[in-house]
């Protein structure tokens, strides 16, 4: 191991989808790191995989904090967090979240879910942070993504380097064996 993770930001969908496999990646992603001590960061709901997740977490010992805007508390934040942080915008919940967090597992999730790890990846490609940012593909939900990643390097917008910002497994033990290898890159971003 090079590097011990004592905090994780997990993205994913605050519905649960369609598959039960789904759900039950989340909440074997939160028993997991919960045994293995690594507090959990999300967005702070109690439905969906994100409830899930922190729940999973909760229940199996460990510490789970919460990072949700204020207009959506009363109806959607999950009890007895560790700590919930309430902010007034999704910005600052975006940049908490990140200050908070050692990596990044995004689960399955829409286009909120979607747009939070690209937002990492674009930090990470522009040498904000050398933070391991990973998807969980549970059942291949990400390939399609995956294979649109290829297709923009294909075109010339993405250089090949910036590929592997991108760890991916469908298993979480090895997933986070992945994350404490990492080794961030630093290339010149602009394709000439």
């Amino acid at each position: 191991m090079s590097k011990k993770l004592t905090r994780i930001c997990v993205y994913c969908g605050s519905n649960s989808g369609i598959r039960p496999e789904y759900l039950e990646s989340a909440i074997q992603l939160g028993k997991f790191l919960a045994e293995q001590k690594i507090e959990l960061v999300y967005g702070g709901a109690k439905i969906g995989l994100m409830g899930a997740v922190a729940t999973a977490t909760m229940n199996n010992g460990g510490k789970v904090i919460g990072v949700m805007p204020e207009p959506f508390i009363k109806d959607l934040a999950h009890n007895n967090l560790t700590e919930l942080h309430a902010v007034p915008t999704m910005h600052e919940r975006k940049k908490i979240m990140f200050d908070l967090s050692d990596g990044f597992i995004t689960l399955p999730g829409g286009i909120g879910t979607i747009e939070e790890i690209f937002e990492i990846l674009t930090w990470g490609q522009l040498g904000f942070h050398e933070k391991p940012c990973g998807l969980l593909n549970v059942c291949g939900y990400f390939d399609n993504m995956l294979k649109f990643i290829e297709h923009s390097i294909h075109q010339q917008f993405v250089k090949p380097e910036y590929q592997s910002m991108i760890l991916v497994d469908s298993e979480i033990k090895n997933l986070l064996v992945q994350f404490e290898k990492y080794k961030s890159i630093k290339i010149k971003k602009w394709i000439d």
